[in-house]
């Protein structure tokens, strides 16, 4: 009698083991849909990374990267909430919202646009994306940019974080508009 429990007993360590686990913190398609502010890879297919002294490298050569800040805001009746003040790199852009794992097609649809946008519809146009330190968010969006075709894509992994620590200047953001 003993053997015909096995399966059913081995069906419930496997249901028990996984209700354990937790919630998936990858959607199907790759994209990092959990627990944003965690520790990051060291690598990212499609991307170069860089730290503080490349990204000014970068930012000193022709064509001049385009600098996109994916840091989330609240968003609320159609529109962004400033529920505390938030600063980026000068001359970044800040595509709030656009690094979540799991993007409405409007969301993405705002994404695509002003990349597009940004740079005039040149796939090859440098882009840095970043948020913070340990943030997936700027994950997604480098991932998201290089399926949508762009080729000089680059992570600043420990975004806002790491270019305050060097003490260099920040300026107040705003979050470009929804339109």
């Amino acid at each position: 009698m003993l053997p015909a429990r096995l399966p059913l007993l081995a069906l419930l360590c496997l249901l028990i083991s996984h209700a354990q686990a937790g919630p998936a913190l990858f959607s199907t398609d790759g994209y990092r849909i959990g627990l944003y502010r965690s520790p990051t890879p060291g690598h990212l297919p499609g991307a170069t990374i860089v730290d503080t002294p490349a990204l000014q490298t970068l930012l000193s050569q022709t064509p001049k990267p385009l600098l996109i800040d994916v840091y989330r805001r609240q968003w609320l009746q159609g529109r962004f909430i400033e529920d505390q003040p938030h600063a980026n790199l000068p001359g970044s852009h800040w595509l709030a919202n656009t690094g979540d794992g799991d993007l409405s097609p409007e969301w993405r649809e705002y994404f695509v646009r002003h990349l597009y946008k940004l740079t005039e519809g040149d796939l090859s146009h440098p882009l840095v994306f970043y948020c913070r330190s340990d943030c997936w968010l700027s994950w997604n969006a480098v991932k998201r940019a290089a399926n949508l075709g762009y080729t000089s894509v680059y992570w600043y992994r420990d975004g806002l974080d790491a270019w305050e620590a060097a003490k260099l200047p920040v300026m107040a953001a705003t979050p470009e508009p929804f339109e």
